[in-house]
Order: structure tokens, then sequence, then C-alpha cells
């Protein structure tokens, strides 16, 4: 039986409606005009449930800015991953997140928190430290504050060396020795307890990065005015456009990764 028909042949009618069913599920109506048909298909399925769609899970942006491994550099040049791949500098160097325009317009800031949010990175990057300095002497790790106390600490626990804090004028409570340093508008100091580090101790230098080189080298200068070999400098990240590995001369510096 049609489910809806009409056969009126009034002149004020252009055209007549019927349906015909087939053994289908679904009817199909037939719009009939005095020169052509048009045949209309049943509506298609309403969309998807908002609340649906809201409940699926956006995927995390991508990082804003990636730090490039250079995992492929000679050991001579200083960098990770001498001669080989070291299947760890990936993981470290995308865990670190760069910033742009911080603390000021035009610097692009390189931030290690978010590499002291993955456990297994940051055990990576100490690792990396501890596996290079074990059987080298070293009997004081000097940390330059303030990123370089979280990476020194752990170093001179696992190699057996002390660990010497190098810290910003009026920080140390005792008679303090200071090095005066250039930064890109003025001067600072950097201080060191007296007595802390004796002569003929082997010092590894360690900082989250090395940009102009500035801190390094009055860290340097103050190990060296008491009598200490600084057997090298050691970052997370090096910044070499910045040229600060030039300034330290023929002291050796290692890094982990290299800003792009």
């Amino acid at each position: 039986m049609p489910l809806l028909s009409s056969s009126s042949s009034s002149s004020s009618s252009p055209f007549t409606l019927s349906s015909s069913s087939s053994s289908s599920s679904f009817h199909i109506l037939r719009l009939q005009f005095p020169s052509r048909s048009l045949l209309l298909s049943p509506p298609l399925p309403p969309p998807r449930s908002s609340s649906l769609l809201r409940s699926t899970p956006k995927p995390p942006p991508p990082p804003l800015l990636r730090i490039a491994a250079a995992a492929m550099a000679s050991s001579d040049s200083g960098v990770a991953g001498a001669g080989n791949a070291d299947p760890r500098i990936p993981r470290i160097a995308s865990s670190i997140r760069v910033i742009p325009n911080f603390p000021k317009p035009g610097v692009m800031f390189q931030d290690i928190t978010t590499l002291l949010l993955d456990h297994k990175a940051f055990k990576d990057a100490i690792d990396m430290f501890v596996e290079r300095y074990r059987d080298k002497g070293i009997t004081v790790v000097a940390g330059i504050e303030a990123r370089g106390f979280i990476f020194g600490g752990p170093i001179a626990l696992a190699i057996g060396a002390k660990f010497v804090p190098m810290r910003k004028p009026n920080k140390l409570p005792g008679e303090v020795i200071s090095e005066e340093y250039s930064l890109e508008y003025g001067t600072d100091r950097m201080e060191m307890h007296v007595g802390a580090v004796e002569p003929e101790d082997r010092a590894l230098i360690i900082d989250d990065l090395i940009a102009t080189g500035g801190t390094l080298c009055a860290a340097i200068r103050l190990l060296e005015r008491v009598g200490a070999d600084v057997v090298e400098c050691a970052c997370v990240i090096e910044l070499p456009e910045l040229k600060g590995r030039e300034k330290l001369g023929d002291r050796p510096l290692f890094v982990l990764v290299e800003a792009a």
C-alpha cells in the first residue's frame, strides 16, 4: 500500500507525488514534473553527538622549537655522541623547551625545567656526565648558580667528589673570594668560599648552558687562583653562534646538545 499518494489531475498542480516500496527498508519519493522527474534519497543519518566529539582527546601541540642533538660530532669538539649516535641524546634534546622573547625580546630561552620533568631524560643527562668523568680523578665539582647546582650535585655524588657552589654576590655566609665578569650591559661577580677548594684539586665546572662564556671564565679564574687544576667545563646546552667556547681558550668544554 503506498505510503502517500496523490492522483489529482487538476491543472493547478504541476506535479504529482507518489511513492513505491520494495524489499528494502526505505521508500523512494518521486516528484513527477511535466517534463522530468527528481528522485529524493532518504535523509542522511544525523551527525554524531557533539558531546561525543568533545570527549575525544586532542593530541598535544607540537613543541614550539626543538634543540638539535649534536649526536654525530667528534670527541675532539667536546660534543656528546662521539662517532656514533647515542640513543640518549634525542630524548635529552627533545625534552628541552625553548621560550621565545624571554627574559627580554629577541632572546630564545633554553628551558631545562621540562628536562627535569622527564625523569628518564634527566637520568640520561646525569649518566652521560658521570660516564665521562668517573675515571678522570675529579676531586671537586663546581656548580655555577643556579642551574649548575641541579646537575653538579648528582654528578659529584656519583663520582665521589665534593661539590662546591659558585654563587652570586652576598649569597655565601662565610669568607669568600670573588671574580668579576662582564655581562651584555655592565658587570657581575661570582663568589666561592675560602677553603672550599684546595691547591692541586682537580676541578670540573658544571652549568646548564654556555652562551657567551662569561660565567665559565669567571669560575675558571676563581679555581685557578687557589691552585686548582680545571680539568674540563661541562654544560647540557651550547649556543654555538655566541662563540662562548672561544673565550675559554685551551680549556676543554663538553656539552650534550647544541641549540639549533
